[in-house]
């Protein structure tokens, strides 16, 4: 059985699904109800999309209503684990925020946890029963589209280790590794650098978890430009999208991302997870 909290995302299929009432009382707070009859069910799956601490507080509430019917194992798909950018403390008085979310789920003893291309090895660190699902299909999904003869482009160094498995999985396509910075007094990026002198006209397709403003993007198309690259193309497994995707598109033949983290309408040629997860 499966107890879809978000209505327009059901990555398992709508069979089987389990039927609540939710909604959020004045003061705030999430609510949820579940209607339907869960009389000698023994597993559920809650799939949840949590783009707000409330989103993840109705998750929250779900396990704790499953659990007051006796359900004995609970398993939980939550694609885009929140916070998990936020995996070390770099500076005295920031928390450690993946891992207070991962504490939290922690305590509720879940039979399974499945994230969806973790932004680092930390989230399956921290998290009990965790199963990380690669974003190897899905990059296997876009080549088909826009095609083999390109390279893979791990935007930092935080890529690279995933990067190179992405390529190892399509059979050796090959990668150039890149880089930037982040100004500590203003936050701005800057400093992106490319670690080949010549692209030679040659397709690229920068491969990440996330967008969230797309600073990191534009700043580097720029230099690919720079170093003679072609087309230039973008795969996030996670689109965020913060600021919106017309100046992304200006600059990007085309972009591509999953529903992992929110339904997306226009401007971007979206997997779906459903597809991914047959």
């Amino acid at each position: 059985m499966y107890l879809n909290l978000d209505s327009q995302f059901a990555p398992f299929g709508k069979e089987n699904s389990i039927e609540f009432q939710s909604f959020t009382f004045s003061g705030g707070e999430p609510h949820i109800k579940i209607t339907s009859d869960l009389s000698n069910i023994k597993e559920v799956t809650v799939t949840a999309r949590t783009k707000s601490f409330n989103d993840f507080g109705l998750l929250l509430l779900a396990i704790d209503a499953l659990q007051r019917f006796q359900i004995e194992k609970i398993n939980v798909f939550i694609p885009y684990f929140p916070a998990a950018r936020q995996d070390r403390v770099m500076v005295q008085g920031e928390p450690l925020s993946v891992k207070v979310y991962a504490d939290i789920l922690n305590a509720l003893n879940l039979n399974k946890v499945t994230v969806f291309d973790a932004h680092s090895e930390v989230t399956s660190a921290v998290l009990n029963n965790c199963e990380s699902i690669s974003n190897h299909t899905f990059i296997q999904e876009v080549i088909k589209n826009i095609g083999t003869d390109l390279i893979l482009i791990s935007p930092d160094g935080g890529a690279l280790k995933k990067i190179y498995k992405v390529s190892e999985y399509l059979g050796g396509v090959e990668v150039v590794e890149c880089s930037k910075k982040r100004n500590v007094k203003n936050g701005k990026l800057e400093g992106f650098k490319v670690y080949e002198d010549d692209l030679k006209g040659k397709d690229c397709l920068i491969v990440d978890d996330i967008c969230d403003g797309g600073g990191t993007f534009l700043g580097l198309a720029k230099e690919l430009k720079n170093k003679n690259a072609g087309n230039l193309y973008l795969a996030v497994s996670h689109g965020i999208f913060s600021k919106g995707v017309d100046e992304l598109n200006e600059t990007f033949t085309k972009i591509y991302s999953t529903n992992s983290f929110r339904t997306i309408d226009e401007g971007v040629e979206v997997v779906k997870l459903e597809e991914l997860l047959k």
